[in-house]
């Protein structure tokens, strides 16, 4: 056994701790070359993301999610969430007594014809937001000096969502 404190020592201890590590849930995925080496650090961008938005009227959110917005309601969990399908994406819209501040939009979605998304949720009851401070057209939709184009709208309990079309698709 090598002396404490020593290198040879130290890289034992690390090599423990890495295979004690690697048959953990919350361990990281890695690929490891010839000499067992961490090459490449992956963390969570092969896992889908989930969305959390916070609501206080059921019921409103329920049919605005569902009806107006027109995303899959997966499950309600009561008193916790409601579950829904955003294009494969998890959303849970968790139930609480208050709203937490939030400054900003907190849930979004990028699509193809921003023009014809805002028509047809207009057409569904959607009112957008007007800001003073941008120059938005018609319809409320704002261009960033990107070329992306962005239009606000808000939920029954107040939480700002937008939609946004992106001039490379990304």
């Amino acid at each position: 056994m090598p002396r404490f404190g020593s290198k040879s020592r130290r890289i034992l201890l690390c090599r423990i701790i890495d295979t004690l590590w690697r048959g953990t849930i919350l361990a990281p995925f890695y690929e490891l070359d010839h000499d067992g080496r961490m090459t490449e650090y992956t963390g969570l961008s092969s896992y889908n993301i989930i969305g959390f938005v916070t609501i206080v009227d059921v019921d409103r959110a329920k049919s605005f999610y569902r009806d107006t917005l027109g995303l899959r309601l997966v499950s309600e969990e009561p008193p916790f969430a409601l579950v829904f399908d955003a294009n494969g994406i998890m959303l849970r819209l968790g139930m609480g007594k208050q709203l937490p501040p939030a400054s900003g939009t907190v849930l979004g979605w990028q699509v193809l014809n921003i023009e014809s998304v805002v028509l047809t949720l207009g057409a569904a009851g959607v009112q957008f937001e007007r800001y003073g401070f941008l120059e938005q057209d018609d319809s409320g939709i704002w261009t960033s000096p990107t070329g992306a184009r962005v239009a606000w709208f808000k939920d029954p309990d107040g939480n700002t969502l937008s939609v946004s079309e992106h001039p490379d698709g990304n």
